[in-house]
């Protein structure tokens, strides 16, 4: 149970990574604020994947509630940290997971997509962290944010050439904001997924030629699981990563570095 007692806020939160994230931390003892945006694709409608995850974590017990937002909105991060004081009196964690690649080619990249992922991958990273970041402050007893970038901000990506500088933007700013805020006792990192079976890649990594390269390139011989960065999250939450700041952390099962 290392935290808690907590408040953790995690945008995307309700599928994939988000969804591991928020499980991972009420595991560890976190009440959790689920953010979410649109419809999905999963047959739950336009909130029932939230609530499903709301669900879990309630069979955990621990409490949660989810919130509608696109995190590139100026007012979803007051909104996100309201409803968390509202709810369960403070904010000590943010999870600053929400992101959307739609894969592209460089040289027709419309102007539109290349700015909704900047939108919502970098600018909604940076506004809903300096909410939350004020929120700390004010209550005067430190925090955690922990970004989720990708070992995509590390490497390149045809198809990806609007995704990549976003990944790359999020690990840069938990370096300043840790900088920023450690006067404050807020501790900012980054997690680098790799290779994550989440419901947006799974059809795609279901490929037999695509399953074998990879498989090749995963020293550990398997996709992750979107609990694997969760509870790399919650430990960076955590005061067992007291001294951590303004670093990242790749959960790839070592593809990475795997060059061969």
């Amino acid at each position: 149970m290392l935290l808690e007692n907590k408040c953790a806020i995690v945008t995307g939160g309700s599928r994939g990574i988000g969804a591991g994230i928020a499980v991972s931390l009420a595991r560890q003892g976190a009440d959790v604020v689920i953010n979410y945006w649109g419809k999905t694709d999963t047959g739950y409608g336009r909130d029932g994947a939230a609530q499903a995850v709301v669900a879990e974590i309630e069979r955990l017990g621990r409490s949660a509630i989810a919130l509608e937002g696109d995190v590139a909105d100026p007012a979803t991060g007051p909104a996100l940290v309201d409803a968390a004081v509202e709810r369960f009196g403070k904010v000590d964690i943010l999870a600053a997971n929400a992101g959307i690649c739609p894969f592209h080619g460089f040289l027709d990249m419309p102007v539109d997509l290349m700015r909704k992922v900047f939108g919502v991958n970098m600018e909604g990273a940076f506004l809903v962290s300096q909410a939350v970041a004020n929120r700390m402050v004010e209550q005067g007893h430190g925090g955690a944010i922990v970004a989720t970038s990708s070992i995509s901000a590390l490497v390149g990506g045809e198809f990806q050439s609007h995704y990549t500088p976003t990944k790359a933007g999020v690990h840069s700013l938990m370096q300043s904001v840790a900088i920023a805020l450690g006067p404050h006792g807020i501790r900012c990192n980054s997690v680098m997924p790799g290779a994550i079976l989440t419901d947006m890649n799974r059809e795609s990594l279901s490929d037999p030629d695509k399953d074998a390269y990879f498989r090749k390139r995963i020293p550990l011989g398997r996709y992750g699981e979107p609990e694997d960065v969760g509870d790399v999250v919650a430990f960076l939450a955590s005061d067992m990563a007291r001294y951590v700041t303004g670093a990242s952390v790749i959960v790839d099962g070592g593809m990475y570095v795997n060059l061969q």
